[in-house]
């Protein structure tokens, strides 16, 4: 067996930054034991499996550990293939997930704008001790949030988001929750980080699902509906969100970075 596989840097529009992403084509849906070794063998933070669909493509996405059910940035590396190789002639594409319904990416003059469900986060009612530990922060956090099993952590500057020194191993042991820290960007409205050490991803280099829930807070935060953020890994990235009813628009651009075959 033969399938195309690619390898896109998602926003980003330079090789070697943002997040990357391996896709892979597919006539029919595999085994999906078969699935998660080939995104083992990739061994980055997603690969995305595309099968052809009545209403446009079904998409499944697995880390190097197990299937997710969103994954922003594979979606916009997928799109990406779709809608500048192979349907060129194209303005948009459609999604069908297993979890998260359909998913619509369009061109816009700048790159790709995905559409994404919106989702609040809430206050913690109950917050585990081994948190603060995890992230080895000094002091006391100014908020902490959750939703969708991910924990979102408010800190007071973006120096002390880029400083921070997770123990990887405790924040392991927060499954199936995974932990995004996030404070007012100095050269954008908001920055963050990404660590799902659980789900096989230490640190994401950028995270679209994430700013399903960073974008409404901020922009509830800071009283306005688009906004600029950074996810400031060691590779980095840009997206620019705008909270629309709910649904949040998250742009990028990307660009590919491998092209060849997978031999089964």
């Amino acid at each position: 067996m033969r399938i195309p596989l690619f390898r896109v840097d998602a926003f980003s529009e330079r090789p070697f930054q943002g997040n990357p992403a391996a896709v892979c084509f597919l006539d029919s849906w595999l085994d999906e034991d078969l699935l998660q070794r080939v995104a083992a063998e990739n061994n980055i933070s997603a690969t995305a499996f595309l099968v052809t669909h009545a209403d446009g493509y079904e998409i499944r996405w697995f880390t190097p550990s197990c299937e997710v059910k969103l994954c922003g940035h594979a979606t916009l590396a997928t799109a990406h293939l779709l809608l500048n190789l192979r349907r060129s002639e194209l303005d948009s594409v459609t999604f069908q997930t297993r979890f998260r319904g359909t998913l619509t990416v369009r061109k816009c003059p700048d790159g790709l704008v995905m559409d994404l469900p919106s989702v609040s986060p809430t206050p913690c009612n109950t917050v585990p001790r081994s948190l603060r530990h995890a992230l080895r922060l000094d002091s006391a956090p100014a908020e902490i949030l959750e939703a969708n099993q991910m924990y979102v952590v408010v800190i007071d500057s973006q120096e002390r988001v880029r400083d921070l020194h997770p123990d990887f191993a405790v924040l392991q042991d927060l499954h199936p929750y995974v932990v995004s820290v996030t404070a007012p960007g100095t050269d954008s409205d908001f920055a963050s980080r990404y660590f799902a050490p659980s789900y096989g991803i230490p640190e994401d280099p950028v995270t679209g699902s994430a700013h399903c829930i960073l974008t409404p807070y901020w922009a509830a935060r800071l009283g306005k509906r688009k906004l600029h953020a950074r996810q400031i890994s060691e590779r980095g990235g840009e997206l620019w969100c705008e909270l629309v009813g709910e649904r949040v628009l998250v742009q990028g651009r990307a660009v590919v970075t491998m092209e060849g075959t997978l031999a089964i």
